[in-house]
């Protein structure tokens, strides 16, 4: 197997892999989406809003915000030593007390944990008039994306890795993306990462193919955690549920 990185820069990362399977890259996407752990509200308490927003839509935004934290500092509250009850070691609590006229976002979020936050301070919650108030407390627990939608730790795609097969154009042919570029007589491909196969070059003479064993994997960021730490993390946990799988094979 090899790995090479096209462009690393949070939340992006793009990276080429070479000498595996589609089923492969595809379980390892799987993963990155919906098993990788993240925080989110899982849990609010609305004591005042008058505002034009109904309580559950406002718990909902909150739901929704992705937050920064250290998954080697928190436990999922089930295997927490508090046995459920939850504690600093499995949850942060979040609370907000704000009267208007104001914009309420998402930096007005006091936190029980300094390392818990949202990744922009800049998300809108909701608007209040003159005479409105908001006064809540929320709590972030760990999850997954299996579970919910705001557990999600990334959003990740792959594609086959573009190669040439046939260039026998004369001229250089059109591309929509402008992918192709002339090599003294030959045409090549000056940028495979942006090519999608979508053989609008054919009709000038020029084949891309892609390749079944190596592919372009993108990863994008939308939860707290590093793109980079989402890819490690994944890798880990299809490696124990190899594990896992050859340990029960060996029982039958």
């Amino acid at each position: 197997m090899k790995i090479k990185i096209l462009r690393k820069k949070d939340p992006h990362l793009e990276f080429v892999i070479e000498g595996v399977t589609p089923a492969f890259v595809n379980a390892l996407r799987r993963i990155m989406v919906s098993e990788v752990p993240t925080l989110a509200v899982d849990w609010a308490d609305v004591e005042d809003n008058n505002s034009v927003i109904f309580d559950e839509m406002l718990v909902h935004r909150l739901g929704m915000l992705p937050l920064v934290f250290d998954p080697k500092k928190l436990n999922f509250t089930d295997d927490c030593k508090c046995d459920g009850k939850g504690c600093v070691l499995c949850q942060a609590v979040l609370v907000m007390d704000k009267a208007g006229p104001c914009i309420v976002h998402s930096g007005d979020l006091k936190s029980s944990n300094r390392e818990v936050r949202p990744t922009d301070p800049r998300f809108i919650l909701v608007e209040l008039l003159k005479g409105q108030h908001v006064k809540l407390s929320a709590v972030a627990r760990l999850g997954r994306g299996k579970q919910h939608a705001k557990w999600q730790a990334a959003n990740a795609s792959y594609q086959y890795y573009p190669e040439l097969k046939e260039a026998k154009a004369n001229s250089l042919p059109k591309c929509p993306k402008g992918c192709l570029k002339k090599v003294g007589s030959k045409v090549a491909l000056k940028d495979p990462a942006k090519c999608d196969l979508c053989d609008f070059c054919a009709e000038a003479g020029v084949k891309v193919v892609g390749n079944p064993n190596k592919f372009i994997f993108r990863v994008e960021s939308v939860s707290g955690l590093n793109p980079a730490y989402i890819v490690s993390k994944a890798v880990e946990t299809l490696s124990g549920k190899a594990d896992e799988f050859k340990k029960n094979l060996g029982k039958l």
